[in-house]
Formats: C-alpha cells, sequence, structure tokens
C-alpha cells in the first residue's frame, strides 16, 4: 500500500475504505473490512447518517482488537444539530456505536455553503471543537462539502482546518469544489479526502462500450477502475481516495490497484478527455446513487430509477430495461414507479448534486414506459396475479 502524509504528518493509505455501503451480509462486511486492513488501508469513512454502518464498524474492530491498527473517520449530523447541546448528543452516541473514546478525523457532515458556516459559528461549533480537541476525543477536525467553489474556498479560509473531502474525479473535474478548491486546501497543507472517485460505480462498471475501449487499447492491463484511481492519485494533493466497495474480491482489486499505482504517462493523460466526451453524451442525470434522496414517502427508489435510465442510453435500451423492471417491480402488483410520484420534492431537498429530480422522474417514466411498454407490464402482472 502507498500513503500520503496529511497535515500533522500521519501516513494515511491512498485507498480508503467508505462505509456507507456496507455488503448485505455482515459476514461479508467483517471479511472486508479485515481484508482492508490486512492490505494496509488505514483510513476508514463512516457516518452518523449512514445507516447501522458507525455500530457494525464498531464492532468489528473491537471483536478483532483493530481499533489502533486503522483511522476512523466520522461526521457530524449537523443538518440534525439545533442547539449546542445537540453537539454533545450526537458525538457521544457516535463513541458508543464506534466503540472508541476518540475520533482520528472528524467532519462536519454535508457543508453546502460559507453562511451555514457561519451560522454554525453562532451557535458555538467552534469553542465546541477546541474543547474536543483538548480533550483528545478528536483529534483532527475537517468537512465534506457539496456547494459552490467560491463558498468552499471562505470557508477554508476562516479556519484552521486540517482536512476536508470534496466530490471528485475525472469526469466532475471542475464540480462543486472542483481542481481549484483541490489545490487550494492543498496549499493550505490541508489533507483532501475524495467522494465519488468512481461515481457511484459508473466510472468502474458503468462506462460506455466505446469509452471503455478507448482505455482498454491504452492499456490492456488495467481497468476502468485503475483508470479512474489513478487520475486520482496523479495528483499529489489528493491524500486519500475512498472506496464505498460492497464484496471483499472488489476490496482486493482496489488493494492491488493503489499498490500497482505510477504516475501516468503523457500519451495516457488525454485518453480522459476522450472517454469524458463520450460519457457525457451517454449519461443524461448526474446521480452518483448516494442515496440521500431516499427513503422516498412514495417508496420509488430514485437512484435506481435514475441509474437504470442513463444504463438505457450507455450501455443499450434493453440493458437498462431490465434495470428498471428490477428496480422498481414494474411486473408486480404495485409497482413502484417514478409514474407514482406525487411531487412533493422531498428528494430535492437532501440531494448533493442538486438534481431536479422531480422532473428527472418525469423524463425517466416517459423513456422508460412508453404507452406499448406500460401495456405490456400491465398484461404480465394480470398474468401473474391471476
Amino acid at each position: 500500500m502507498k500513503y500520503r502524509q496529511d497535515k500533522q504528518g500521519n501516513q494515511l493509505s491512498i485507498l480508503g475504505l467508505g462505509c456507507m455501503r456496507f455488503p448485505v451480509s455482515k459476514a461479508e462486511t467483517e471479511r472486508m473490512i479485515l481484508a482492508a486492513i490486512e492490505g494496509g488501508v488505514n483510513f476508514f469513512d463512516t457516518a452518523y447518517l449512514y445507516p447501522g454502518s458507525e455500530k457494525t464498524l464498531g464492532e468489528i474492530l473491537a471483536k478483532h482488537n483493530k481499533r489502533k491498527d486503522i483511522n476512523i473517520a466520522t461526521k457530524l449530523p449537523i443538518v440534525r444539530c439545533k442547539t449546542y447541546e445537540d453537539f454533545d448528543k450526537y458525538f457521544n452516541l457516535q463513541l458508543e456505536r464506534l466503540k472508541t473514546d476518540y475520533i482520528d478525523y472528524y467532519f462536519l457532515h454535508n457543508v453546502t455553503d460559507y453562511n451555514q458556516w457561519v451560522a454554525f459559528q453562532e451557535m458555538g461549533i467552534k469553542e465546541w471543537i477546541a474543547e474536543k480537541m483538548e480533550s483528545g476525543q478528536i483529534r483532527q477536525i475537517g468537512f465534506s462539502y457539496h456547494g459552490i467553489h467560491e463558498d468552499f474556498i471562505k470557508i477554508i479560509d476562516s479556519y484552521p482546518w486540517q482536512f476536508c473531502m470534496i466530490q471528485y474525479n475525472y469526469y466532475d473535474e471542475n464540480y462543486q469544489a472542483g481542481k481549484k478548491g483541490l489545490k487550494a486546501a492543498a496549499a493550505k497543507g490541508m489533507a483532501v479526502i475524495i467522494m465519488e472517485p468512481l461515481l457511484g460505480g459508473r466510472l468502474a462498471t458503468g462506462l460506455p462500450k466505446q469509452a471503455a475501449e478507448i482505455f482498454k487499447r491504452a492499456n490492456s492491463n488495467l481497468t476502468p477502475a485503475d483508470w479512474a484511481f489513478w487520475w486520482l492519485w496523479n495528483q499529489e494533493e489528493v491524500t486519500v481516495a475512498l472506496s464505498g466497495m460492497s464484496s471483499t474480491q472488489i476490496m482486493e482489486n482496489n488493494i492491488a490497484s493503489a499498490n500497482n499505482f505510477r504516475f501516468l504517462t503523457t500519451e495516457e493523460l488525454p485518453k480522459y478527455d476522450q472517454v469524458v466526451e463520450i460519457f457525457r453524451k451517454s449519461y443524461k442525470i448526474n446521480c452518483t446513487g448516494c442515496n440521500y434522496c431516499l427513503p422516498c414517502p412514495k417508496g420509488i427508489n430514485i437512484p435506481a430509477c435514475l441509474t437504470a435510465y442513463n444504463t438505457s442510453y450507455a450501455q443499450g435500451f434493453i440493458t437498462g430495461i431490465t434495470l428498471y423492471a428490477t428496480s422498481t417491480a414494474i411486473v408486480r402488483k404495485n409497482p413502484t414507479t417514478p409514474r407514482i410520484c406525487n411531487q412533493c420534492g422531498n428528494c430535492e431537498k437532501h440531494c448533493p448534486q442538486n438534481i431536479p429530480i422531480r422532473d428527472a422522474l418525469k423524463k425517466v417514466s416517459k423513456r422508460m414506459e412508453p404507452l406499448p411498454l406500460r401495456a405490456g407490464f400491465a398484461l404480465v402482472r394480470k398474468i401473474i396475479s391471476g
């Protein structure tokens, strides 16, 4: 495993384990976490708002006495904090879940603009952070960010942060904080943690065939995931690239990618521009599958529907409609398709990509359920129900 230094000189693995999407099987999760540690991964990222994640991670680390072998990064759910006392309420519960008495890297979760940071200063967040760092309960402080570049710069200029987390990949090079934000944070000595390095897996397994072929012709030994990770690690300002891996096999593949990393050649770098051009034409909705829009009051699996829609363009309509049928249970008695959306807008309030989800679902419904297909699905439902 290769490592890069944070602001205090600690060595962090260039590959981190994102714990938002653990495998359904707890046994597989345990195998994956232990394989990660064995492979040299020492940065584990979770959050209060990731269902079951902190508790699962804490139990597995305690069971195998691995707490001191890794760095735990977790996040204060600032969206739920209404008073100063709430800071302690959530933090203490996180310590309990994680079975630890300190957090190595503590984030303010999902900071979206400078005014939000100002509002939390007025609630006393800076004093609270100082108290926790003085006691040793928080080793380093940072924030995860979903907002415009200009506000990101204001935030990093307004406080001595030690690290930050931004969404960044070769497709989203100038999205939100972007490359300029990456360089500005690194110039201050901040460790920069990358989320969505594979764009919700699309840069690994969802590339259009023509795009994947460009990479294959350039270097057949590298997978699309390798190309995505190596683009990040090729920039020395990137400290850790997080990956929310769903199996031990994927974990081992990504560890191999980190172990084998080398800086890209001048012949390889232009391939990314070619791939992005094809990718932009194929993918219509910029959903990363983070699931923050869920649960939907009507039971619609919004990320899955958007993925199926994108896939229908990138990999063909048959592949897309197969995913769509699976994710909406469209041939069952009470399908949860976008057509039942009541336009409440709850999903849009929580989307870090600022996707106009209600309009997007209308597009999905129009493409994935044209009248002939709708009639066919209705007939199948009738036959199944008897």
